[in-house]
């Protein structure tokens, strides 16, 4: 999988807003209502990243949960980045589609 441009990236964030591209990464931080609640999308999500076989570097402290994603092979950003962004979106806030 190759590297997207940093035009590619800015043009395919146009469809994800809440996240930023910065330190050759995509980047988003989503509040959940309690830690139950994130550890629960958190869990969902590792089932996703395991069926793309591609898994962010994440963090949660209590209710919110802190994600950058880039394809480490490729040294940056690519097309795997944001297809797992879009499943991670689907399942944070699945009513916003």
């Amino acid at each position: 999988m190759s590297k997207l441009s940093e035009e590619d990236i800015e043009k395919k964030l146009l469809q994800f807003p809440d996240w930023d591209y910065y330190d050759n990464a995509i980047h988003a931080e989503f509040e959940f209502e309690n830690f139950k609640d994130c550890f629960s999308a958190m869990s969902r999500i590792a089932f996703e990243c395991e069926a793309l076989n591609h898994h962010p570097d994440w963090s949660n402290v209590y209710n919110v949960l802190t994600i950058s994603l880039s394809t480490h092979d490729a040294k940056g950003v690519t097309n795997k980045d944001f297809k797992l962004a879009e499943a991670i979106e689907n399942i944070v806030e699945p009513d916003e589609e």
